[in-house]
Formats: C-alpha cells, structure tokens, sequence
C-alpha cells in the first residue's frame, strides 16, 4: 500500500547522486552553520574572535621555546626562516587537527538537531570542516605578518596558498566525515583522538625538517619517505614552499602536488561514501 500511494521510509538512505543533489541544496545552511559556529567560539571571551589567531600563535611560541632553543630541532633550517617555518606548520596542522576534532562530535554532540529535523546529515561534519577553513584564514593574516617580518616578501608563488589549502580543505572534509560516523557510534572516540593527533603532529615535521632530522639517523628509507609522504606533512610543505623564500624545492619530496591532490580525491571520496553509508543510523539507538 505504501508503494502504491508514492509513500517513502522516513529517514531512508537515498542514492548517493540524489544525497549530493540534497547536500547542495543545503549549501546556504551549511555556510550560516558554520559561520554561527565561528562566531559563538570565543563569545564569552573577552578577546573574543581573537583567540582565533591567539590560540595558534601562542603554541607557536611554546613549541619554539622547547623545540627551537632547548632541543635544537631547527637543524638543517636557516636561523631567520625557522619562525615563519614554525608557525606555518602550526597554522596549517592546527586546521587538520581541528577538523578532525570537530568532525568526531558533529553527529554525537549535535543529536538533538539531528534527530528535531530532516536533512542530509553530512550537513554537520563540512559545515564544522568550514568552520576551521574561516579561522584559518584569519590566522593566515598574522601568518603574512610573521613572513614578511622575517624577510620574506610577497610573490607569484603565493598564489600556490590558495590550491594548497583547497586541496586540505577536501582531505579534512573527507576526515571529518570519516570521525563524525565512528564518533557516533563511539562516543569515547573524541577522549582518544587528542592523543592519535599529538602523535601525527610529532610524526609530521611541524617543528622540524624531516629530512634534516633523519639525514645522520639509522632510519631505513620507506619510513623517512612516509613521514614526508603523509599528508599532514604535504601540506604544510606545499605551503611553506609558497610564502617562505628561502624555503625551496630541495626541502620537499618528490611529486609534492601529486601526493597533495591524490591525499584529497581519496580521503574525500572515501570519506564522503563512507558517511553516506550510515545515512540512516544518525540520530537513532
């Protein structure tokens, strides 16, 4: 009877063109989402939307301290390029790492919308991906000082900013998406991730120069190439590479760009039908 008088399952999953078709059509909700999102952050704060860059550039600061001065992780780095270095990998691993963190409670911490209102769920995880997307690019303000200040002037290349930070913006959607299924089914996901990430970060060359750091170790070659290899550090190579002078191609690995835009098509497909998937179990159980 339900077919026979154009009755459908509510809640049903539907095919994956239909869900995209969906998705954008919710593109205007996704954009307002995200920028209430940026805006209630630091509400309560007195310095407000500043801790946006703040937040950043004080880890910055912290990771110079232990790394830079104490345990002399600026080898292989020129003394008047390792800031800008520095607070590059900062800025852009921070916008990953958050991605990540926002996109495992997107469906957990938000169940009473999911469950009050019908839309694509996937709605969540890329409006919190924007959402690190917009406060990146207010630190990419204080990032252009830092560069500058330290001798690094405007150029060409700094257009590369721009399809560097498409391409992670793609790889962290399809992360979030990926964190935001497991994270709601597995609430205690969000307690563990910090610790998975800190260890990517050590892992990823924010504060130091893998091949630098690994050139006079015992370390067989496949797992230095990984560590360059991984996105994390693909990103903020092609990044470095783009605003820093002095920063050149001998740094970066083989094929950069390639890994760049392979890193984003297979996180975000993977990602994105991975989520789809579980269309129907958001907001149920």
């Amino acid at each position: 009877m339900a077919a026979r008088h154009g009755l459908t399952v509510s809640g049903a999953r539907p095919s994956l063109p239909q869900y995209v078709r969906q998705l954008w059509g919710r593109r205007h909700f996704i954009l307002a989402f995200s920028q209430a999102k940026v805006a209630a952050q630091y509400s309560q704060a007195k310095l407000g939307q500043l801790w946006q860059v703040a937040t950043p550039l004080l880890n910055a600061a912290v990771y110079f301290f232990i790394f830079g001065l104490l345990l002399g992780a600026r080898k292989g780095i020129p003394s008047d390029i390792y800031v800008p270095f520095l607070v590059t990998g900062v800025f852009v691993f921070t916008f990953t790492q958050t991605s990540v963190l926002s996109g495992v409670r997107a469906i957990s911490g938000n169940l009473g919308l999911v469950r009050a209102l019908h839309f694509p769920r996937a709605s969540l995880p890329v409006s919190f991906a924007l959402q690190q997307l917009q406060q990146l690019l207010f630190s990419m303000i204080v990032l252009v000082v830092v560069v500058v200040a330290f001798g690094s002037m405007p150029t060409w290349s700094w257009l590369l900013v721009a399809p560097a930070l498409l391409l992670q913006f793609v790889f962290n959607t399809g992360l979030a998406l990926i964190f935001a299924r497991l994270g709601s089914r597995t609430p205690d996901l969000a307690q563990l991730m910090p610790f998975v990430l800190r260890t990517w970060m050590y892992a990823s060359g924010v504060m130091f120069s893998i091949p630098a750091m690994l050139a006079d170790k015992n370390v067989p070659t496949w797992l230095a190439d990984v560590l360059q290899w991984n996105p994390a550090a693909v990103y903020m190579d092609l990044v470095r590479f783009a605003m820093i002078d002095d920063y050149g191609s001998s740094y970066l690995p083989p094929h950069v760009w390639v890994f760049g835009l392979g890193w984003a098509l297979l996180a975000g497909g993977i990602g994105f039908i991975y989520f789809w998937k579980a269309e129907e179990t958001y907001g149920r159980g």
